[in-house]
């Protein structure tokens, strides 16, 4: 049976002036008492500034913020390593479970929250990994504390069921960028992670293996992947690269078809054909002939891009049409949206206007 008193370290791993571990259970103030060397007998712990000591060794002399319910306290330790590691080991050898190491969304009881709303909104700020997101799901608490208690109508719980926006910032969507060789894919992702992640060079099967690394869309943080030139090859090293490729760009929740302004080969008609729902983008779109080949007329049915990537012309439009995909751009941030894949799928099975707040928490 799991131990009803936990250990949790609040702060980052590694060296620091303070580190955090929180308590929580039956267990804290027996635990206090006894190895808190100013609180022998005590009843009353509030906050207190004292020895921990496991019997005659004195590991630090933290602060100790006990809570109000007498369940939960924070130490706040120096943050050697070692400190933090033996006060582990004494929590341990008390019957605490310990988490150095934190999930998200973050337990329950590693946030302080005046309600069911603000607790899941702040179980989940970890995830928030760039100021838009963090600004957005810090807005949801009022927007979700607004709407709860004017009584929404199911038709409008079902409407903000449909926003996906909240949940694009949270989750880390896939953007693969897939196409011919030598058509500036590496030159183009590079100016997406907005720096040298990818060789490039004029050579076709210069990228010789995916790369994958989180790239930043004005505010929206994405896992942007690079794949080789999508060819036939006798080349085994090559040809094994882009089979492993394949995988990457079927999971990917969208695909950025880069090809050449004025050629269009078999190879590129069967990507386009695979990706019906991709954006495509003419790179090189400054070569002479481009401009008297409109790409809408080759391919009415997708969203054609103009680019040149070793400029970064077309780059702002390109990072635009991102955001506008994963439902990211001009967010009106006081409107209240699931944060969830689980939360928006709660608020489409309501069949009543009552919003149950408690059934919502990660």
């Amino acid at each position: 049976m799991p131990s009803s008193n936990q250990a949790f370290v609040l702060t980052a791993p590694g060296p620091a002036a303070i580190s955090v571990v929180r308590i929580t259970g039956e267990g804290v103030v027996p635990f206090l008492q006894q190895h808190l060397s100013s609180t022998a007998g005590s009843r009353t712990l509030v906050c207190i500034h004292a020895n921990l000591h496991d019997d005659d060794e004195v590991i630090d002399d933290p602060v100790v913020v006990v809570h109000e319910n007498a369940r939960t306290a924070d130490l706040s330790l120096h943050g050697g390593p070692w400190v933090v590691k033996r006060c582990l080991q004494l929590l341990a050898k008390h019957g605490f479970a310990v988490h150095d190491r934190l999930a998200t969304p973050l337990p329950a009881a590693t946030v302080d929250a005046d309600d069911a709303i603000e607790q899941a909104i702040l179980q989940l700020l970890p995830l928030a990994r760039t100021e838009l997101a963090v600004r957005a799901l810090l807005k949801q608490i009022p927007a979700w504390q607004k709407l709860s208690a004017s009584n929404p109508s199911l038709n409008q719980l079902h409407q903000i069921a449909a926003d996906s926006a909240l949940i694009n910032l949270l989750r880390l969507p896939r953007l693969a960028i897939i196409g011919p060789p030598n058509v500036g894919k590496s030159t183009l992702a590079n100016q997406l992670f907005a720096q040298q992640r990818s060789i490039t060079a004029d050579l076709p099967g210069t990228t010789r293996d995916w790369v994958g690394a989180i790239a930043y869309i004005d505010g929206l943080a994405v896992m942007l992947i690079d794949t080789p030139g999508q060819r036939r090859t006798d080349d085994t090293i090559e040809h094994a690269a882009i089979q492993i490729s394949h995988r990457q760009i079927s999971t990917a929740d969208l695909v950025l078809i880069v090809i050449d302004p004025d050629t269009t080969t078999d190879q590129t008609r069967q990507l386009l054909n695979q990706h019906p729902a991709g954006i495509v983008i003419q790179n090189k779109s400054d070569l002479a002939g481009s401009c008297s080949k409109p790409a809408e007329q080759h391919h009415p049915q997708h969203q054609v891009l103009a680019t040149v990537a070793t400029t970064g012309h077309g780059l702002d439009q390109l990072r635009l049409t991102i955001k506008q995909h994963f439902g990211c751009a001009n967010l009106n941030l006081d409107q209240p949206r699931p944060w969830s894949i689980d939360h928006a799928q709660h608020l489409l099975n309501l069949t009543t206007s009552t919003l149950d707040i408690t059934s919502i928490t990660p």
